[in-house]
C-alpha cells in the first residue's frame, strides 16, 4: 500500500494564529485539492494527521470540528480525491498526551490502522513537531513553505532527511515523480 502523511493547518488549508474553529474559517490553500486528487488518482491512501488543541482549550467541540473535517472532505471529493481517514488529537500541550505531535503516539496509531510499516512513508507537514514526529517513526518528513513553513525552515533544526518544498503541489510532484 502507498499511503501518504498530511498535516492540515498550513497543508491542505490556510492556517491560523487564532485556529480554525468553523467550517467557514476552513479555506483550502490553492493547488492542494489537485495535489490531493493527484494522489488518489496515482493509487495512494491519503490520511490527515492534525493537532487540534482548539477543541482542548474549548474554543470549539467535536461536532465543529466534525463540520471542518466534512467541510475538507466535500472539498477534496470535488477536486477528484479522498482523504481515506483524519486521526486528531484534541489535546492541550499541557496535557502531556502521547498522541500530540511531536509526540509519535498518532503516527503510531495510523502504522496500527493499516498494519503497515510507516519506514519511508511521506509525510507532508509545515511544523517542526510534524517533521518530529514522522521522523520518529522513520516516516520521510517533507516540510512545505507554506502555514508555518517559511518561520520552521528559519529556525532550524530540521530532522535529517527532511526535504522542502513551496507547497503541497510541489511536494505531490516530488512523490509522484518517476
Amino acid at each position: 500500500m502507498k499511503l501518504v502523511i498530511l498535516d492540515r493547518d498550513g497543508v491542505i488549508n490556510y492556517d491560523s494564529d487564532q485556529f480554525i474553529k468553523s467550517p467557514a474559517e476552513w479555506k483550502p490553500i490553492p493547488g492542494s485539492l489537485e495535489a490531493i486528487a493527484r494522489l488518489c488518482q496515482a493509487g495512494w491512501r491519503v490520511v490527515v494527521a492534525t493537532n487540534q488543541s482548539g477543541v482542548g482549550r474549548g474554543l470549539f467541540d467535536m461536532d465543529m470540528l466534525n463540520g471542518i473535517h466534512n467541510k475538507m472532505h466535500r472539498a477534496v471529493q470535488s477536486a477528484g480525491g479522498r482523504i481515506d481517514a483524519v486521526f486528531f488529537c484534541p489535546h492541550t500541550a499541557e496535557q502531556k498526551c502521547d498522541c500530540r505531535k511531536p509526540q509519535a503516539g498518532m503516527f503510531k496509531r495510523i502504522g496500527e490502522t493499516y498494519k503497515l510499516d510507516l519506514t519511508g512513508v511521506p509525510s507532508v507537514g509545515d511544523s517542526l513537531r510534524d517533521l518530529q514526529a514522522a521522523a520518529a517513526v522513520g516516516a520521510w518528513p517533507m516540510l512545505v513553505l507554506s502555514g508555518k513553513g517559511k518561520k520552521t525552515q528559519a529556525a532550524g533544526g530540521l530532522p535529517e532527511g527532511t526535504v522542502t518544498f513551496a507547497d503541497l503541489a510541489a511536494a505531490v510532484d516530488h512523490i509522484l515523480k518517476p
